[in-house]
């Protein structure tokens, strides 16, 4: 039976994370790719059963909505890891750094004094119309300064071979459950190549996500009440929640499971009497943790939660209103962001962005729509983007119109030549488009997962890697070339 040729393997002029040419693996992926080179169709069938049989044995699993209905499915995963030198990443890694640490200074400076206005660098009205902006949540002093503890940043490269920073999701960020779970999975197909001790390690992720809450606790002193608030089973994300809470050995719990007392703290109902909660990982938008405070009709939350945080009684992770920063218009100015409060260049770069605000802009968006990808300010997962090059006269026609009627709701940026990866597409090898999801964890100090999660384009042709709209993921292995 054939076995995978490499010198076959062809990315028709994008820039692929393992193959730098036909026949020629990068040198951090030259093991990975003797190994499946090795593997004839029925040996590469049988790595792909048993990730498969793995999956649905750990229970892995998504939910998607559709047509009204919730479906439960295994998690789509691609066999073949995609690979990044240590050296490349150790770069990433200073530059997710520098860049949520701006983020938490400029949110923290936007619910006090708001001095990056003030000084003209960040427009009054991007504030203004900040469909996250919390004024709940204006004169709240947060421990260390900290907003968004947990920031889930994804990643591109380009042809040129340079990583950009594509979105920084700062108010729930989800997959990092499944980036685990992938690696769990790739060692039980791949055993032989984590051998030699050249892929690094992510499986400390629960136990530094644990010690950064513990680090936001309002009794210090003592070992810290820690729970995950989910909204329930029917969430998307809900495998997730429970992952994390069975990983950290912390209570999952619900709205009701928790009440305020009148001395405005936090309580667990239990069997056995109330246990006071010192920090809330939180797993539920805004809008629905307080009926106080926000939405009335809410079942999600907990009554006189705003009020025990504002008063310092409890955590809560994200904070409420940290999403402010979580806006594709705002995404525009953190570079600026990054230079007025650090004093220091980007370590990594934005993509070229048009704001559909300003006129300018927004004469070249609506005159090159055929080109761009426009995206929502406020929209993830994918939805609500028009992808230029394919789409139709009438789609393109309808989003003019959308931004003409609300322009600071659009931005739009060059259709970028997304990089690919080997992906096993039935019995072949062929290159599919990736990008990647690192987490970033803020407390005392800040910490950036080893690698994240790859999200691929599983349809061939296709730059949409989200899971609910047909996407896919690959374990990522970080590799340190030293240790050849």
């Amino acid at each position: 039976m054939s076995k995978v040729n490499w010198d076959q393997y062809l990315s028709k002029g994008f820039y692929d994370e393992l193959i730098k040419a036909p026949g020629q693996p990068r040198p951090e992926a030259d093991l990975l790719c003797q190994y499946l080179a090795n593997l004839d169709a029925h040996e590469l069938a049988e790595h792909k059963t048993a990730a498969e049989v793995a999956i649905q044995l750990m229970g892995i699993t998504f939910t998607v909505y559709t047509e009204g209905n919730m479906i439960d499915r295994a998690w789509p995963f691609d066999i073949v890891p995609r690979i990044i030198p240590l050296a490349e990443w150790q770069k990433t890694d200073a530059g997710l750094k520098q860049r949520v640490q701006a983020l938490n200074m400029f949110i923290d400076d936007l619910y006090h004094d708001q001095k990056i206005i003030k000084d003209g660098i960040f427009p009054a009205e991007v504030l203004a119309q900040s469909v996250n902006f919390r004024p709940q949540c204006v004169g709240i002093s947060t421990p260390h300064n900290v907003w968004a503890h947990i920031c889930g940043s994804d990643l591109v490269r380009d042809n040129d071979g340079t990583l950009y920073v594509l979105e920084d999701n700062l108010r729930v960020p989800s997959g990092v459950s499944y980036m685990l779970e992938n690696r769990n999975v790739t060692k039980r197909v791949l055993p032989d190549l984590f051998a030699g001790g050249r892929i690094q390690p992510v499986d400390d992720y629960t136990s530094q996500l644990y010690d950064m809450l513990a680090s936001l606790s309002p009794r210090p002193g003592d070992d810290p009440n820690i729970v995950i608030l989910t909204p329930g089973i029917y969430n998307s994300a809900y495998y997730e929640h429970s992952y994390l809470a069975a990983q950290m050995g912390v209570q999952l719990v619900e709205g009701p499971d928790l009440m305020v007392g009148d001395d405005d703290c936090v309580y667990m109902r239990k069997i056995d009497g109330l246990q006071r909660i010192d920090v809330i990982y939180r797993r539920v938008d805004d809008m629905f943790i307080d009926p106080e405070v926000f939405n009335p009709d809410s079942m999600l939350g907990v009554r006189g939660l705003m009020r025990a945080w504002r008063k310092g009684n409890v955590a809560l992770a994200n904070a409420p209103g940290a999403g402010v920063a979580d806006d594709k218009v705002v995404y525009a100015f953190v570079p600026k962001i990054i230079e007025y409060y650090l004093d220091q260049k980007p370590l990594l770069p934005n993509v070229p962005s048009y704001l559909c605000m300003f006129e300018e802009d927004r004469k070249y968006v609506l005159a090159n729509l055929d080109k761009l990808v426009v995206k929502p300010a406020n929209e993830s997962g994918g939805y609500g983007m028009l992808i230029g090059p394919h789409a139709s006269n009438k789609e393109r026609a309808k989003f003019a119109e959308l931004i003409k009627a609300d322009p600071r709701n659009y931005m739009a940026q060059p259709t970028l030549s997304l990089s690919t990866s080997p992906t096993l597409c039935g019995k072949v090898m062929e290159p599919r488009h990736v990008d990647l999801r690192p987490f970033i964890l803020s407390g005392e100090s800040n910490w950036v997962t080893t690698g994240g999660l790859t999200r691929v384009a599983l349809t061939k042709g296709s730059l949409v890697v989200n899971s609910s709209q047909g996407g896919g993921s690959k374990d990522t292995w970080i590799v340190d070339l030293a240790g050849n």
